[in-house]
């Protein structure tokens, strides 16, 4: 039975963090595949304008180009609107009808999850991983979710704090891979 991982987010810009939970996700849960799925627009920050999607995607592709078990999935930034887990993990069941589903949640999302639009039905379709943020306890996934908390390699970094250190001109080496991080000042990105 193949084992798929789906890591949602905003990826704004993606960074090690992300990275480093993908690596744990695909070792500590003996995925087969593990695929990233950028947020259109975030039903937890609606008034978050990311940067536009094609250059999230960019930025992702560069991260993990040469990675041959993970894959960019662009479906949430090709659908209009708010981007809704139970819209993409449908459309993995459907995609992978045998297969085990497993979706990637920040521990700050968890207790959240039975607000979380049609979640009766979204408890059916994956098991939830929690990523722990360093120094957070952990999080149990509530009823009648299924899931357990990711243990790797948790990394004090956000998307936000790479974005304000662009803007006032700070480094971001060793926050993003080399490739992104030019890729970010090549293009004079969230200055």
């Amino acid at each position: 039975m193949q084992r798929i991982g789906i890591f949602g987010g905003s990826f704004d810009p993606v960074h090690l963090g992300h990275l480093l939970v993908a690596q744990a996700a695909l070792e500590e849960l003996g995925l087969n595949r593990l695929f990233f799925v950028p947020a259109a627009r975030s039903p937890f920050k609606p008034d978050s304008a990311p940067a536009l999607g094609s250059i999230r995607i960019m930025l992702l592709r560069l991260a993990l180009a040469g990675q041959s078990w993970s894959e960019v999935d662009e479906q949430e930034i090709r659908r209009p609107g708010i981007s809704y887990t139970v819209d993409t993990l449908r459309d993995y069941a459907k995609r992978y009808p045998t297969a085990e589903l497993f979706y990637l949640i920040g521990a700050d999302n968890a207790a959240a999850l039975p607000q979380w639009r049609e979640a009766t039905e979204l408890a059916k379709l994956a098991e939830f991983v929690v990523i722990p943020r360093p120094g957070d306890t952990t999080v149990p996934v509530p009823a009648p979710f299924r899931g357990r908390t990711l243990q790797g390699w948790p990394l004090g970094v956000s998307s936000s704090e790479i974005r304000t250190r662009v803007k006032a001109g700070k480094s971001i080496a060793h926050l993003v891979p080399a490739t992104v991080a030019g890729a970010i000042h090549n293009n004079q990105l969230y200055l």
